[in-house]
């Protein structure tokens, strides 16, 4: 089990700090003049288990990266804890889709993880003993301990999933933004990781995920955003996640049930 993140607590340590973990406010991207965030403004929860929904080319992988600063908005501001994002990088954790990385890179599943602890080691400093023991730990948490020497680029593609899980565990952060982190991954490496989103609501943690698969909000989310350039819907599952709202989203009238989402 995790413990509590320490960053999320103010400096006296006895309080949580009061502003919330994220706020996004008229947030705007565009690509080759086009919108593909218009206008966003949504405030996450204090912690749990957050689902992004929304067709494709709705802007959920943008509104990640434009919330870490990963490309430019044209307007509007994110803070994290009350502060600018810039400055709260520390509190954050992201992993991307698996095909925005470079399977090729010759580097290891341990090298991987380490390189999740770079803020807090140092750009230009070895990792010692203790640092490559907290990495195997990381690993063993998401099953992979037996495979640190591997070439990452040999995993399958859940075995890959979780040693990124892993990396960005590595950089002990209250906030962790995945991009459709169970998409295309294999019924084990499906448990192990919600298992672990288990274990960071647990220890108070906010975990928000790009998630496509509509007929699984419903019992493993506690929040929904659902997006389509603009915010849908926002809020707890069993107030958000709503017919009405994904027809707004989809543009099709949907029907929701714990297990699965059709079009009516």
């Amino acid at each position: 089990m995790l413990a509590p993140n320490p960053e999320d607590r103010c400096a006296n340590g006895d309080r949580r700090l009061l502003a919330p973990p994220l706020a996004v406010s008229d947030l705007s991207v565009f690509y080759d003049g086009r919108a593909a965030l218009d206008e966003v403004s949504w405030t996450a929860p204090e912690q749990g288990l957050l689902a992004i929904v929304g067709p494709n080319g709705a802007g959920k992988s943008t509104l990640l990266k434009a919330i870490l600063g990963l490309v430019p908005s044209a307007s509007g501001s994110v803070l994290c804890h009350g502060e600018p994002v810039g400055r709260m990088l520390d509190h954050l954790a992201y992993v991307p889709q698996r095909a925005a990385v470079d399977w090729d890179f010759p580097a290891t599943a341990l090298d991987v993880v380490l390189q999740g602890m770079v803020r807090r080691v140092g750009l230009f400093r070895r990792y010692g003993r203790r640092h490559r023991e907290r990495a195997k730990a990381f690993l063993d948490q998401v099953g992979m301990a037996s495979f640190a020497g591997q070439q990452i680029g040999a995993l399958s593609g859940g075995q890959q999933q979780r040693v990124f899980l892993a990396r960005g565990l590595a950089r002990e952060a209250g906030i962790l933004l995945l991009d459709e982190p169970l998409a295309g991954v294999d019924a084990v490496s499906e448990d192990v990781i919600l298992r672990v989103f288990d274990d960071l609501r647990a220890a108070g943690r906010l975990v928000v995920c790009v998630h496509h698969d509509l007929g699984t909000v419903v019992g493993r989310f506690d929040d929904v955003l659902i997006l389509n350039r603009r915010v849908i819907a926002a809020g707890p599952v069993r107030d958000a996640f709503t017919p009405a709202n994904l027809g707004r989203a989809y543009g099709v009238p949907l029907v929701v049930s714990p297990s699965s989402v059709a079009a009516a």
